[in-house]
């Protein structure tokens, strides 16, 4: 006869298959740090120039006239006019598309502004603006060693470019204060705009990640809105205040009642191995684009190793962290580079707001100067889909899936599609010179999916790292924070030192997770903390979790338990089948008690389910039971016992053809006196 499980027996047995469990990280000073965004799926940025042109000079900012030309101005360059002399600033219009562009510059030097400091200061473009084929350029007084902003002023020209006006009496802003202005950019002659206001957001005195003794902790961004036709005039500038009781944006007139609209203390490279600047600060002069078609807000920054993305909703917020790519700290190579002065032109957005290009730039040595222009690279966008995981248990690897974007802490490289080429023997690393806690390696989708495995290469392991210090955790992603998954085991244990080995592979397994993103990380190990993989591969696969109790680390625990019999692990004891811990029961009632796990099948499919009993001396013949359920259905169940040493059970069952999951029961009845149970190694097969 089989047992009767009890309703409420079943009820306690219940083991959900998605479990959120508490922040794997917690940032420091999380207040001041903006929450994870979960609006974008993917975002897959190229590792270098998409578009380099033939043009010299930095930062770049740029604005889409309702004539179709793009007007960009470059800083310590000749832009896009090569035979002109350098100049501290030039202003360009621009033709053509991503593809391909071609520019000349029409004004520069002293044409677009004053230096208000002249000894020492150069003049400097941070923002452009577009109202028809009116163009606004806002412009900065910049020290000469880079690290001090204290004037500016916005100059306009309502012929293309080719002649300004400003105050030439005093600047609009001074004293350190939104001295690094830039605009919103809502598109072709600023038509995509959703009042009669332009937005222009500004920083504090410097213009980069870096702090000054006039503004020691650059953090803030803050914002202003100006009626369209009234630009230059100062008076009419209102400076966002915070909002009210209902959450409606307040504005003043005066500018030192200002708040932030976005504050990220985050700083990141705070340690380096080499003599590059560390300590870098992520709010920086960038760009904010309005995609009209999602209704969302972009703001571009960067650390130089680091992008860093930040969407909203509104131009006041609230803004939440988007993304960062980073592109490594060790020297730029000609493939690979990170930069300054990101934004996002509006003109080069596709239609369906996917693919979008980023302008950025670099300065370095050598045969890197061909980087110093006008440059783009393509950035994919895919929203995150709602919908529900709808894949089934199979052998199918999801890194491979369609959409599937590998993602890292930074790569050596820059080829991330090493993670999922199928090649177990071509290895990436993450050195770039930080003196880093922690390392990751894994992938993002646009939509859910189900996941309770990651089989995890390494790459080439050398005398300076490319292991993890520990043990790695397989973490997931959900509305756009990390968590641990629950219940992971590893086989073989990973050693956590050097001889972790290279092109090894680990198996992760787990509790299913319903996520959008996976990713294996740990410590970043050896002297130059750096770890390195070969390949990760992912799958949603029929089995058992966490069968051996070897699972490690805080979170839900994987087995749920029916009955009331006092119950646990033995963690290296010396009473496992194998490995270093096992399961057991004991109790003196005389009622049903079992370790159970519900687990992923594959609907009409058969399976062998094995694992291995040892029982005390005193225990009944048939009183120890293995079974497989469909909710309180015993499909297939195996009675045991006694067992002073470890045996081996088996079920075979085939699942019904409208089941997608069945749950393992493990345990037994009790005769109403002291009897002992211990468990180990359950297998599906």
């Amino acid at each position: 006869m089989r047992p009767t499980v009890p309703l409420i027996a079943l009820a306690l047995a219940v083991v959900p298959l998605i479990l959120v469990g508490p922040p794997a990280e917690a940032e420091p000073g999380a207040a001041e740090v903006p929450p994870p965004s979960s609006y974008a799926g993917t975002i897959e940025i190229d590792r270098g120039g998409t578009l380099v042109t033939e043009s010299t000079g930095d930062l770049w900012p740029s604005c889409w006239a309702a004539n179709d030309n793009l007007y960009t101005a470059n800083g310590d360059g000749r832009g896009f006019s090569l035979d002109i002399p350098a100049n501290d600033i030039v202003l360009n219009e621009v033709t053509g598309g991503p593809a391909e562009l071609a520019g000349r510059a029409v004004a520069r030097a002293a044409q677009l502004g004053n230096i208000w400091n002249p000894v020492g200061y150069n003049r400097k473009p941070t923002g452009m603006l577009c109202i028809g084929d009116t163009l606004y350029l806002a412009v900065q007084d910049l020290a000469k060693d880079f690290n001090d902003a204290p004037a500016a002023t916005i100059a306009k020209s309502t012929d293309r470019g080719r002649t300004w006006t400003w105050d030439k009496r005093s600047p609009m802003f001074d004293d350190h204060t939104f001295t690094t202005i830039w605009f919103a950019d809502f598109g072709r002659g600023n038509a995509d705009a959703p009042d009669g206001f332009a937005y222009a957001y500004g920083l504090d005195g410097n213009w980069r990640d870096s702090a000054t003794d006039k503004v020691p902790d650059p953090q803030d961004v803050f914002l202003a809105r100006i009626p369209i036709d009234r630009v230059q005039d100062r008076k009419a500038w209102r400076f966002y205040a915070g909002t009210d009781l209902d959450g409606r944006p307040t504005w003043t007139a005066r500018i030192e009642a200002k708040r932030p609209v976005l504050t990220d203390t985050r700083r990141l490279y705070q340690q380096r191995y080499g003599t590059a600047r560390g300590d870098l600060t992520v709010i920086s002069q960038g760009g904010v684009t309005y995609l009209p078609r999602s209704k969302r807000y972009l703001y571009a920054s960067w650390t130089g190793p680091t992008f860093e993305l930040y969407e909203s909703p509104q131009p006041w917020g609230p803004w939440r962290h988007l993304s960062s790519r980073d592109f490594g700290g060790t020297p730029w190579s000609d493939a690979k580079h990170g930069g300054y002065a990101t934004t996002i032109p509006s003109k080069f957005i596709s239609d369906d707001e996917r693919t979008l290009y980023l302008q950025s730039n670099v300065f370095c040595c050598g045969e890197l100067k061909t980087r110093y222009n006008f440059n783009l690279r393509r950035m994919s966008l895919v929203p995150a889909d709602p919908a529900p995981p709808d894949n089934v248990p199979a052998d199918a690897n999801l890194a491979a899936a369609p959409g599937t974007v590998a993602i890292s802490k930074s790569s050596s490289t820059g080829l991330l599609d090493r993670l999922n080429d199928g090649d177990l023997g071509t290895s990436e690393n993450d050195f770039d010179d930080e003196v880093k806690p922690s390392s990751w390696w894994g992938y993002t989708w646009p939509r859910r999916r189900m996941i309770n495995r990651v089989e995890f290469t390494t790459g080439e392991v050398t005398a300076t790292g490319g292991w993890f210090d520990g043990r790695p955790r397989v973490q997931y992603r959900r509305a756009g924070e990390w968590f641990d998954v629950p219940g992971q085991s590893t086989s073989p244990a990973y050693p956590g030192d050097a001889t972790a080995g290279s092109f090894t592979t680990y198996t992760m397994t787990f509790l299913p997770v319903s996520t959008d993103g996976i990713r294996v990380f740990g410590a970043a190990g050896g002297s130059r903390t750096f770890s390195s993989v070969a390949e990760v591969a992912v799958s949603y696969r029929p089995q058992v979790a966490n069968g051996g109790w070897e699972a490690y680390g805080g979170g839900s625990p994987t087995w749920g338990f029916e009955g009331l019999a006092g119950h646990g692990t033995d963690r290296g004891l010396g009473n496992a089948h194998s490995g270093a811990n096992n399961a057991w029961i004991r109790t003196a009632r005389s009622d049903w008690n079992a370790y159970t796990q519900r687990i992923p099948v594959r609907p009409g499919a058969t399976y062998t389910l094995s694992g291995w009993f040892r029982t005390s001396s005193n225990f009944p013949a048939g009183n120890g039971r293995f079974q497989i359920r469909a909710g309180t259905t015993v499909l297939a169940e195996q009675p045991f016992g006694p067992a002073t040493s470890y045996q081996r059970q088996t079920l075979r069952v085939t699942v019904p053809a409208d089941a997608t999951e069945l749950t393992v029961a493990a345990g037994l009845i009790g005769i109403g006196s002291e009897i002992w149970l211990q468990l180990d190694d359950i297998e599906l097969e």
